[in-house]
């Protein structure tokens, strides 16, 4: 595990729910949404494998259902044999997969991983932006605490995530950080590059909304949401918002959870 990070959180009461976290990030991206999502549920919040506190990577063995896997055993670990499932992005994605496994009550995807048109490659550049972004955030680490220090320099730190970040607290965002620079991101990558993405969407029989932000800097909106809209899953709950970036559970923390319980509530 690595120092400072711990592999999941549990908290509330109510009907289970699970939230999952995006590529590179952790648990403690929802941190901002726990209080108002823990009055009505039990959640479980998992770091996925392969980033930092999550499970470790083994030997590098990427497969399309490894990280569904590791969530479908921290939910039996915590008792859930369904659950519903907040996920944002990569963990939107897996959402989705668990949801094809019967594993789901509902599904709230807040600009979920993978919908690329088919033929479409520029889903190649994303992945590439990750391994970028690694390597410039490694070399930023040691100044971190200045980083934070800043306005301009927070504002930095969560542009491509955010367009509302003067809430996001500093020690937060160096934890994002360190994160990002303790990601297993090129075997991670490198794999979703060679293989794409694909979805056994027709056996995904719970309600599903799938959230998205105009302004999203990392899954450009509507292009990469192209296989959800026209292929997977047309007849899902879609909701805009407006000028909101890539996380919109640090973006807007307010109006995302009562997307969540809005929905969940049904």
């Amino acid at each position: 595990m690595s120092a400072g990070f711990t592999p999941s959180h549990r908290g509330g009461s109510g009907p289970p729910l699970v939230c999952l976290h995006g590529f590179t990030d952790t648990w403690r991206t929802w941190e901002l949404v726990l209080d108002a999502l823990e009055r009505e549920h039990d959640v479980l919040a998992p770091t996925l494998i392969g980033h930092a506190g999550g499970p470790p990577l083994m030997n590098g063995a990427v497969t399309a259902e490894l990280l569904a896997d590791g969530v479908e055993r921290a939910m039996d670990a915590a008792g859930f044999a369904t659950a519903h499932i907040a996920g944002n992005s990569l963990g939107g994605w897996v959402a989705l997969q668990l949801a094809a496994r019967g594993r789901a009550e509902s599904v709230v995807a807040l600009a979920p991983a993978g919908g690329w048109a088919r033929g479409d490659d520029s889903f190649r550049a994303t992945l590439a932006h990750f391994e970028t972004m690694q390597e410039q955030v490694r070399a930023a680490l040691p100044h971190a605490a200045s980083i934070v220090a800043t306005p301009q320099g927070r504002r930095l730190a969560t542009q491509f995530i955010t367009t509302n970040w003067e809430h996001i607290p500093a020690d937060l965002i160096v934890h994002q950080m360190r994160g990002v620079a303790g990601c297993a991101v090129r075997p991670l990558a490198d794999y979703a590059a060679r293989e794409g993405y694909d979805l056994d969407a027709e056996r995904i029989d719970c309600p599903v909304r799938i959230v998205w932000g105009t302004a999203d800097k990392i899954l450009a909106w509507p292009s990469t949401a192209a296989r959800f809209r026209d292929d997977w899953l047309p007849h899902a709950d879609w909701v805009e918002l407006d000028g909101v970036g890539h996380c919109p559970q640090l973006d807007v923390p307010l109006e995302t959870a009562e997307l969540i319980l809005g929905f969940t509530a049904r």
